[in-house]
């Protein structure tokens, strides 16, 4: 093959150095996320890209940011495999290949927000304007695309910041990784302004902007923290009760599973009543409204606490098309009846059902004994009779609008109940946790969680972890919250941050692809 035309046209490949660059901004935006969670890497972690990028030409510029992506993501979503292998049953070279298909699809992310950055510079677009701008728009844009896989996006990285997160009540998490993926770029700039042959100005401006950013953001956060929590007391007991996945649905062990939650629940109200008691994801392994062994001492055991119970279990409903199976959480009152049920929304593509099932036959769930799930049909904000709760079921609490429709619907308390079994003994149960934190930011109502192997936790409206219980031990976590009343500009306009860097970000593609324009 003649290659002395690549060289004529000035054709250079990308230096190993660049690439070394771009793996590098990976590791570190992989570093930041839990576990080890070392947060403060985000705020460099994109200017390792940034250099290697550098003059090169959109194309290059997205190789580079699929370097980026790749690494990081293979390195935070690692957990995928103990999931497939180990309960979807698939051999690992399957196991690798379904992973790294996904691995590929989320680092076309970075990949293009690169691309359109580096073609808006050749259009005299400041990476300033660009970057931040691009990154949040994809971000949202990924929450929503292909039923939405919004997990690990750069803000919550800063879930322990709780002077940062504050302003999740009006920006989201958005607002922050915004703020992030600013610092960046100004960090990246001033490095330019001192080494390189080509060397950049000095962002004097961007740096003052920066400046004013962080203070304005740790100022009305510092502000938001030392204000008084009000709020009717409540007291919860969180059950974990530590069933193997393996024999979970094994009605074999329905009844060591009943005495397991028995126990538990007596033991959380030793002292008396409290006003809720939580169990966790499918708690009780069988249909509740049509197994009256087990269900009937559930609810005698609600009668006999005098408690409150929420207990989650699968459910049914039958109509003109057939049956719907559900997976659901009902709300038992002091008296032993079923005063409430919610229904996950949100169902877990290939976990709960098959995308396109009919294109892909030899492609089975991963949940096992019950069938496809069908989505639940609205929002239930339950009565406990001191305050209503919204209920997300597993990974519900990753998706920030159901969070927010069940507030605006009246809930003054988030409960997640999950089953994060499925994840071993790996980063996944503290990447689940920390994005459930801004739930309670961006409201202002108390999250608490009963996780089957943990991590069970309570977290108050301003987002500190109040309680916590190890991985895969039998626990229970008692507590005190005040429920929220306070409506945010969050809760009130939803993601308005997010939607207009996305239109900011859309104006900046329309001018890249413009006509060319001097510096």
């Amino acid at each position: 093959m003649d290659y002395s035309r690549f060289r004529m046209s000035g054709y250079k490949a990308i230096p190993r150095r660049d690439y070394l660059m771009a793996l590098l901004s990976g590791v570190l935006l992989a570093l930041s996320f839990p576990t080890p969670g070392l947060s403060i890497l985000a705020w460099v972690a994109f200017v390792p890209l940034l250099l290697a990028c550098g003059r090169k030409d959109p194309r290059k510029a997205f190789r580079l940011g699929l370097v980026t992506g790749l690494s990081a993501y293979a390195g935070i979503l690692y957990w995928i495999n103990i999931v497939v292998t180990t309960y979807g049953k698939l051999p690992w070279g399957v196991s690798l290949c379904l992973f790294s298909l996904l691995v590929a699809y989320l680092a076309l992310y970075p990949a293009v927000v690169a691309c359109l950055m580096r073609r808006g510079e050749e259009r005299g677009i400041s990476l300033l304007v660009s970057f931040p701008l691009l990154w949040v728009g994809l971000e949202y844009v990924r929450a929503f695309v292909l039923t939405g896989f919004p997990w690990a996006s750069l803000g919550y990285s800063q879930y322990k910041v709780l002077p940062l997160i504050q302003i999740a009540d009006v920006t989201g998490v958005y607002g922050l990784s915004f703020l992030i993926a600013f610092a960046n770029a100004v960090f990246y700039r001033i490095i330019r302004g001192f080494v390189g042959k080509e060397r950049a100005p000095y962002p004097l401006k961007s740096v003052v902007l920066l400046f004013v950013l962080m203070a304005a953001t740790l100022g009305y956060g510092f502000n938001r923290l030392h204000r008084p929590e009000n709020g009717t007391p409540f007291t919860v007991a969180l059950l974990q009760g530590n069933i193997d996945q393996n024999i979970k649905w094994d009605p074999a062990f329905q009844e060591a599973t009943v005495s397991i939650y028995e126990r538990l629940s007596r033991k959380a109200c030793v002292t008396g009543p409290v006003d809720l008691v939580v169990w966790p994801e499918s708690a009780a392994p069988f249909y509740f409204q049509d197994e009256e062994r087990y269900a009937s001492r559930i609810r005698n055991l609600a009668k006999e606490l005098k408690s409150c119970e929420v207990v989650g279990s699968p459910a049914y409903v039958k109509d003109d098309a057939g049956v719907k199976y559900l997976n659901s959480a009902f709300l038992l009152s002091p008296w032993g009846e079923v005063v409430g049920r919610s229904d996950k929304i949100h169902l877990v593509p290939f976990g709960e059902y098959v995308p396109m099932a009919n294109l892909l036959p030899f492609v089975n769930k991963l949940v096992a004994g019950i069938g496809d799930f069908s989505p639940g049909a609205r929002i239930a904000s339950l009565s406990t009779g001191k305050g209503r709760i919204g209920i997300l079921v597993c990974f519900e609490g990753i998706f920030p609008e159901l969070s927010r429709a069940y507030v605006r619907a009246g809930s003054r308390l988030l409960v997640n109940i999950t089953n994060d079994a499925w994840f071993g003994r790996s980063s996944a149960p503290y990447q689940h946790l920390s994005m459930t934190v801004f739930r309670a930011v961006e409201n202002r109502v108390p999250l608490v969680r009963a996780a089957n192997t943990g991590i069970t936790s309570i977290i108050d409206s301003k987002g500190h972890i109040r309680g916590m219980t190890p991985l895969f031990t039998e626990a229970v976590l008692n507590g005190e919250v005040k429920l929220g009343g306070e409506e945010t500009l969050y809760t009130r306009f939803g993601d308005f941050f997010a939607i207009i860097c996305l239109a900011a970000g859309g104006a900046v593609t329309l001018l890249a692809f413009g006509k060319r324009k001097s510096r």
